[in-house]
């Protein structure tokens, strides 16, 4: 699929994460991210993986799993959508999956496993759906979600987070 969601595709607070995905094939894009972040977080260290750039901020392992989570979210609303389920979908609280998880007892490669792992799941799902199923749209926040749309999402989620570790986190782990 080769292009961007329009505004009508998804809710107004979702523009944030979209606004960050390039023009081009989602599915290409999500190969090329999946790739980049872990090139980007292969050379720190376990030890560096707990580094939280502030008090109360997640640690790297964190924000990966939080990825990961989100990821999974993401990903089943749009296998919903994809399918022909027009529901309407609850938001989730992150912070409270983040309390529930276990993310900095998990080593930094067996993180990075599971996230590709998913990703490659979610790409063979994307590469496998007709023309129309893009266009296809359930509800979240009142408001029209297409499947192109909530593969933007988790596109333009994990770039922002792989730009938090990139400005916050690696600068001081030098």
């Amino acid at each position: 699929m080769s292009n961007k969601p329009q505004t009508n595709e998804y809710a107004a607070p979702f523009a944030k994460y979209i606004d960050l995905v390039p023009e081009g094939d989602l599915v290409s894009i999500l190969v090329e991210q999946s790739e980049q972040l872990v090139q980007l977080l292969s050379g720190i260290s376990e030890e560096q993986s707990h580094y939280r750039y502030d008090e109360g901020k997640w640690s790297i392992r964190e924000v990966l799993g939080h990825i990961t989570d989100n990821e999974r979210v993401w990903t089943y609303r749009l296998l919903r959508i994809a399918r022909g389920d027009q529901i309407s979908f609850p938001s989730y609280d992150e912070n409270q999956f983040m309390q529930n998880a276990r993310f900095d007892e998990i080593p930094l490669n067996e993180l990075l496993d599971e996230f590709v792992s998913l990703r490659k799941s979610a790409v063979y799902l994307l590469k496998g759906l007709p023309a129309e199923a893009w266009d296809r749209a359930g509800t979240l926040y009142d408001h029209p979600l297409t499947t192109r749309a909530a593969a933007a999402v988790v596109a333009g989620h994990e770039k922002h987070h792989c730009n938090i570790i990139r400005d916050r986190y690696l600068p001081e782990l030098g």
